[in-house]
Formats: C-alpha cells, structure tokens, sequence
C-alpha cells in the first residue's frame, strides 16, 4: 500500500471512475467523478439490502463503461458500524475502496457553494472529490483471527461496562438498606457476595451467633473458610443499622436478581477472556509481545485486538499515529507555541498504551531509566505526562520491531541504546 500523498493522488487517474459514498443506515448516496472532479453521475441512492447492493455493482459496471475508464475506486466515511456491510461487498467483487476523513468531509462543504448546508448529496459529492485529491486512506480490514479478537474486545468491555453498572446498583442498595456493610466490606468479595446471598438485610443478622453465620456462608459454593473477625463485625453493626425498614420483601428480591445477574456475567466474562487468550496464542507476534516484562496477556490481547498484527505495518510511525501520539503544532510568526499529541486516532489504543507505561515506569528498569532522563535532563526536561508519551511511542517501535524482526525483547540492548543516548546529549 502506498501511504505518501503524491502517490495517493497518482492512483487517481484519467482511467480511474471514482466514486464517493455518503453511508446512512438504510439508504447510502454515492456519486461519480473523473480524476479531475468533473461529476460524472449525479447522486444517486444504494439501498441497504443484498437487491439494492447488486443493483449499486450494475451501475458501476455501466458507468465504467460509459466513461471508458479501466479501474473504480470507492471511498466513504467509516461512520459507525453501517459501512461494514458495504465493505465486504465490495471485497467479494475484488473492487478497491479507502476511507476518508469525517472531519475532512465537514471542513470542505462550503467549499463549492459557501453554505454550510449538510445533505447526503451533497456529502457524496465532496467525499468524491476529496478522494480525486488523494485525502484518503486505506483501512486495515481485518479478518481471521484478528477479526475475532477484534468483535471479542469490544464484546468484553461491553460486559465489563454493564458489571460495573450492576456493582453500582449494588453499592446503591446497600447505601439504602445496610450502609454499615461497607465498614465490613471494602471491596466485593467471595465472603461479601455470601452475606448478601444469605444475610443481605440487617435484621437476617441479628440474634445469630459467629458460628450460626458461618455455617450459612459455607453452602455458598466456593465460600470454604469465611472470615469469623467480619462475622463479628456484622452482628455488631447489625443491631445499629440505619437502613430502611419498609419494602424489605422488594428490597430482598432485587439484591437477589442483582447477585443473579453479577455472577452470569461475571462467569460470560471469564469465558470469554479465556477463548480471546486461546486466539491470541495462535497470532506469531504474541510470544514476542510476551517477552517484554510488564506486559501480560490481557494486555496483548486488547494490543491486538486494536491493531490487529503489527507485521502489517510498513513503519512504526503508522502505529504512532494510529494511536494519535502524532504531535501538533500551534505556532505563528515570533511566537512559538506547545507541541501537544494530536489524539486523531484509536482512542482506546491510547488509552491502553497509558495503562501499560505505568507500572513499566515503576518496575521495568529499562523504561524507568528512559523516564528518569527524560524528566530529570539538564537540557529541555520533560514533564511527567509528557514523558510518558514519548516512552508511549517509544513501545510502540519496540514491539513493531520485535514482531518484525521475530526477536524477543532484550533488555540489555534497551539499556545500551540508553547509554549511547546520554552520552550523545
């Protein structure tokens, strides 16, 4: 693939038909241009269905024709998730479509007709244009493995994102029915689980004795040694709770479907942690992501999921900017402004490359040396945050050139590099 503009622009040809795509739900709008921006078809609609998907495959047949051009090329915005459908039609005919910025498209509207105005239309027209003008890129569609890993993270946030929200309702419960749980309990645990399976309510606990409690703890299933001090603590804090008293038989039934449905999805998730574990294993690049210290396996699970094999990349500076490390500029004149990261790009990516610098900072030697020059050199220090940044795009090289090379992670070498930095400062 080619990634520089110049050459983008020259895969845009007299002989080439392009066509821009403005992706709705149920109905899309394309439009056809020369290389030159001349439109060739007006807007017209591609319905959302395997009739209106062939019926779109026809016109590009006659239109090619017609205009007497050799090769076709499709481009539209990634919005949400309707174009996916599209693309995979596009793959089974073999014909070649990019993608292009939606920021891109919003920015040159009125520059044909100085109106802001926003129509599908008209958005096709500009997103073909923009595509003549060689500001597109190619999108890595991933497959295989990788698409799996893919659809399994998102699938595994979403189910963490609702146990959360279960834990939430949860902490709410307890705040209007036994606020004193959490003075026994500061996070939820096997023995927290078993008391508001068993006991969830202050009055469940009072008049029972130490052992009494523990016997009924002990039938939850995997709650083998409860703790007799926490025991303790409950049938002292019992008799002084503050909770309500009214709608106790409600306010037992819905502790009761809130544990039901924790520990279903608590189980979905485990599950499927394990299945997207067992596919990363079957990736070359996990066993020498594997070897830097520091970074486990869910972290290379959720790397991958992100980017798919980082053997795909041509450089890591694709990878940078993929993760919106790519610094910007805001400077005029005399004044010289702050380079900042740009965050055009996989949010989720960034967020995951901050997570794992963290404790490498803290218990990585190599990457703990990097970030105690950065922050500490004579000669334009850097802060905290912005060191992390730069150790950020840092990983991202090493690990592009680990799976590149088919090299594990050696330290020593890290350290020598750093070494040859300071004394080159």
């Amino acid at each position: 693939m080619n990634f520089n503009m110049n050459e983008k622009i020259n895969q845009v040809s007299e002989n080439t038909l392009v066509i821009g795509i403005d992706i709705a739900k149920h109905k899309h709008f394309a439009c056809a241009v020369d290389d030159r921006g001349r439109v060739l078809q007006k807007s017209f609609p591609i319905f959302q269905s395997r009739i209106g998907f062939e019926a779109f495959y026809e016109r590009l047949l006659a239109l090619k024709t017609a205009h007497e051009k050799q090769e076709i090329l499709v481009g539209f915005e990634p919005t949400g998730h309707y174009w996916m459908n599209l693309a995979a039609f596009l793959t089974h005919y073999g014909i070649p479509f990019v993608m292009v910025n939606p920021m891109h498209v919003n920015r040159s509207k009125e520059l044909d007709d100085n109106l802001q105005t926003k129509n599908d239309q008209k958005d096709a027209l500009v997103i073909a244009r923009l595509m003549r003008d060689g500001r597109f890129s190619y999108p890595r569609i991933l497959d295989g493995v990788e698409a799996e890993l893919r659809n399994g993270a998102t699938l595994r946030a979403k189910i963490q994102e609702d146990l959360n929200a279960l834990h939430n309702r949860m902490i709410r419960w307890l705040d209007r029915f036994f606020p004193e749980f959490t003075h026994v309990f500061k996070s939820f645990g096997k023995m927290a689980f078993a008391v508001l399976e068993k006991t969830p309510l202050p009055i469940d606990i009072q008049g029972k004795t130490p052992e009494e409690l523990l016997f009924l703890y002990r039938q939850v299933e995997g709650m083998k040694n409860p703790h007799l001090t926490k025991a303790k603590q409950l049938i002292e804090l019992a008799p002084q709770s503050i909770g309500l008293q009214e709608g106790l038989v409600m306010a037992r039934f819905e502790i009761a479907t809130l544990l039901t449905q924790y520990h279903m999805m608590q189980a979905q998730l485990d599950d499927l942690s394990n299945q997207l574990s067992e596919l990363a294993h079957q990736m070359t690049d996990y066993d020498y992501l594997a070897s830097v210290p520091g970074i486990g396996d869910v972290t290379i699970v959720e790397l991958l999921s992100e980017v798919g094999s980082l053997t795909q990349y041509e450089h890591p500076r694709q990878l940078i900017k993929l993760a919106g490390l790519t610094l910007r500029e805001n400077s005029s004149g005399q004044h010289k402004g702050q380079k900042r990261i740009s965050k055009r790009g996989r949010r989720k990516l960034r967020a995951l490359l901050f997570r794992v610098m963290m404790p490498l900072i803290r218990h990585n030697p190599a990457f703990k040396q990097y970030h105690e020059y950065y922050t500490s050199r004579t000669v334009n220090p850097l802060r905290k945050k912005q060191s992390i940044v730069v150790l950020c795009g840092k990983l991202l090289k090493i690990l592009h050139a680990l799976c590149k090379k088919k090299q594990r992670f050696n330290e020593q070498q890290m350290m020598n590099d750093f070494t040859t930095l300071q004394a080159a400062a």
